[in-house]
């Protein structure tokens, strides 16, 4: 089981999500336990990002179990939730996932939201969700690195966070996001320099970006 995080919002967590399990192989399954920005629809709140991941899964449960805990407004979901207030905390992120079913997958995978240090609001984050998941679940952390100007540093500040909370990342993906990034090569180069994760590969920018178009650019050979 693996629990998909970025350097940023918008860093392509989705896109990557939706790759590998797309490319995963057997009984598979990826949720979304927190996500803002979802359109009301006749059957409740849907989120796109949530729905591409259902779009790759075998394994179907109902929409609320996939994403538990959804906001209609585009803001942080900390934010979201006092304005109907709700408490998120990090063991209730944990305690709202399916977990049967992802333990019971052969390929299992749960996307966070923004970046690693989500705050959850009273000094709790979802990379507190994701400890306990490690702890508990024996979830391995995969980083996805959004290609534009400043990814260095995020993508350094976010490697170090996720160590020094003593878990381990077991790969790194390079996404573009900004099509006109200066430099990218190098950028890419030292990247995979000053990272110490596996290189899962580099995807390319899309202009119309799908899962099968995204696995052709990622390898993963760890399990967890």
């Amino acid at each position: 089981m693996y629990f998909i995080t970025g350097t940023d919002t918008d860093s392509g967590k989705t896109l990557v999500s939706s790759a590998l399990l797309h490319a995963a192989e057997g009984t598979k399954i990826g949720v979304k336990p927190i996500a803002s920005g979802c359109e009301q629809t006749e059957n409740g709140l849907r989120n796109s990002d949530a729905l591409a991941l259902i779009a790759e899964s075998n394994i179907k449960l109902d929409y609320q179990q996939i994403n538990p805990v959804a906001f209609k407004p585009a803001i942080a979901p900390h934010i979201a939730a006092k304005q109907q207030g709700l408490a998120l905390t990090a063991q209730g992120v944990v305690d709202s996932l399916p977990l049967t079913e992802l333990e019971k997958a052969d390929f299992g995978l749960i996307e966070g939201a923004g970046g690693w240090r989500l705050p959850l609001g009273n000094g709790e984050y979802l990379s507190d969700s994701a400890k306990f998941l490690a702890t508990q679940h024996q979830v391995g952390i995969i980083l996805v690195v959004g290609m534009k100007l400043g990814c260095l540093n995020h993508a350094l500040l976010t490697q170090e966070a996720i160590l020094a909370d003593g878990l381990t990342i077991v790969g790194w993906v390079a996404n573009q996001v900004d099509p006109d990034m200066a430099y990218q090569d190098e950028n890419l180069a030292t990247l995979t320099q000053i990272m110490t994760s596996e290189f899962m590969g580099y995807v390319p920018h899309l202009s119309n970006p799908t899962a099968k178009q995204a696995a052709q650019s990622i390898r993963f050979t760890k399990a967890c």
